[in-house]
């Protein structure tokens, strides 16, 4: 089997990246129409590059290919003196589910933080998504905590 690595995202990673990002986004409904705006994608991508900004990107590679995507947060907590880790995005392409890309794209979330002194990682999910909730069900406690928006004027 062709190994796997984790790394941080690079500049020349642009349009893969760009491709697994509207993937992601088009499982959740965002295509088409209702895709992101290219200045959303655009400040996205400068955003997981830019070293003053807590915002980081991981990538699963396999034969020189993109094959998942995680991004992250630190943030500060009120109910804790260090930093927590906000995962708000992780992805697998189809075609590589099955092969431990999450599971391993969660593990190098899990060692920033500890290289950080983080000591909690939260994410969410849609209540549907039976794939990655089998995985999240496996590496993590579920806090049946919802989430709630209000639209904003």
């Amino acid at each position: 089997m062709t190994e796997i690595s984790i790394r941080s995202l690079r500049s020349a990673d642009r349009e893969n990246w760009q491709d697994l990002w509207a993937q992601y986004n088009a499982f959740y409904g965002r295509e088409g129409d209702t895709a992101l705006p290219a200045e959303i994608v655009d400040t996205s991508w400068n955003r997981l590059l830019d070293d003053n900004v807590p915002v980081h990107g991981l990538v699963a590679e396999r034969e020189n290919t993109l094959i998942g995507l995680t991004h992250f947060v630190f943030h500060p907590s009120l109910i804790r003196i260090a930093d927590t880790c906000y995962m708000q995005d992780l992805f697998t392409l189809k075609a590589a589910r099955g092969l431990g890309v999450g599971q391993r794209l969660i593990a190098a979330v899990g060692d920033a933080c500890v290289a950080r002194g983080v000591q909690d990682i939260y994410w969410h999910t849609h209540s549907s998504n039976e794939t990655a909730r089998a995985l999240y069900d496996r590496v993590a406690q579920n806090t049946d905590f919802l989430v709630y928006r209000p639209q904003l004027d």
